[in-house]
């Protein structure tokens, strides 16, 4: 009777979280909307929201209209969704790998997709027919392949792969830095400089309409696979004796960071520590099960995109920093305690 009193508690408990993260997130997005050089209140940001939704007609300045919609908006959602697909492939890649410091970042996979992307924007390879998220997939791949091979050369341990993965972000680096020093002239190697230190100042409702997508799409994919996630915490051959056909979830497992990764930097560029910071926080909050930390980490992944949003737009008067820059600063201090909790947990 106790045990079904408290497991009653904690759903309770669990649910009220979700809806205080819900309404956490809808109101940094409206933050997000009406913070910036010009300032606009909540009352005409709600207005002009309502005039593009619902076709209301309420009598607003056609700056301010456009600043909210056309601006300021899908910029907030398009944090928001990269948010939440950085921060559930970290939460995959560590399940997947047992390693506490596994993130897309870290692994080179956000590198590779990088150089993919330049390399259809630089280079022009595709002729047209390779879009740049494209391009970013297919190098997001070629990046996990070659880690991949890397460390069967070195062994599968998983602090092997971690250092698998560091090599080859930086190989991709290099090439990425080689491309754009070589074959751009100076106005674009000084845009792609910016786009790939994490950049929100491009992205549009088009934008929205793949980031969102793939967002919701790869959430639903990785909740579909929480148990087999929570099986993949005590080994492949634990995972494999409890009836999960590992292979076939790896694959599936890979290939969606890949996609949700590939879409993130198309879109804003290569922004690190989402991925490793988020997912231990939701674990400290919500404990373990996949079930409960993949909500969690969503949400926690897209309201700290959205603050990180924020505060590269008002930390400088009158400039905006690359998001890649914010996420550092609070992602550097929570990677180095991370490290010092795994040293002492040796």
């Amino acid at each position: 009777m106790r045990a079904a009193v408290s497991r009653h508690h904690r759903w309770w408990a669990l649910a009220a979280l979700t809806v205080v993260a819900v309404v956490l997130l809808a109101i940094m997005i409206s933050l997000a909307v009406a913070i910036g050089e010009i300032a606009i209140p909540l009352s005409t940001t709600a207005r002009a929201v309502s005039n593009r939704i619902f076709g209301t007609s309420f009598e607003l300045n056609r700056i301010h209209q456009g600043i909210v919609w056309d601006y300021r908006l899908s910029r907030a959602l398009v944090a928001a969704s990269a948010g939440a697909s950085l921060a559930l492939c970290g939460v995959v890649l560590q399940a997947m790998l047992r390693n506490p410091l596994a993130e897309p970042y870290v692994l080179g996979i956000s590198a590779g997709a990088s150089t993919g992307a330049v390399c259809v924007m630089i280079l022009g390879l595709g002729y047209g027919a390779l879009t740049l998220s494209g391009g970013a997939f297919i190098g997001a791949i070629v990046a996990f392949l070659l880690v991949g091979v890397l460390a069967a050369g070195a062994g599968r341990s998983s602090e092997r792969i971690i250092l698998c993965g560091v090599a080859g972000s930086q190989l991709f680096n290099a090439l990425t830095s080689y491309i754009v020093t070589t074959s751009a002239n100076a106005e674009q190697a000084r845009g792609v400089l910016f786009w790939l230190l994490g950049s929100m100042s491009g992205v549009r409702w088009s934008d929205v309409y793949l980031s969102v997508p793939v967002a919701i799409a790869g959430y639903l994919a990785c909740l579909f696979h929480a148990r087999a996630l929570d099986a993949f915490a005590f080994g492949t051959d634990a995972a494999a004796a409890l009836g999960i056909a590992v292979r076939r979830v790896q694959v599936v497992l890979f290939g969606i960071t890949a996609l949700m990764t590939a879409a993130v930097v198309s879109m804003v560029g290569s922004i690190g520590f989402v991925g490793l910071v988020i997912p231990h926080a939701a674990r400290f909050i919500v404990g373990p099960s996949h079930h409960r930390l993949l909500p969690a980490t969503a949400l926690g992944g897209a309201i700290f995109m959205v603050f990180a949003d924020i505060v590269s737009r008002i930390i400088i008067p009158q400039q905006i920093l690359p998001i890649g820059v914010v996420t550092a600063l609070f992602g550097a201090p929570a990677f180095a305690i991370i490290l010092f909790r795994a040293r002492r947990s040796v």
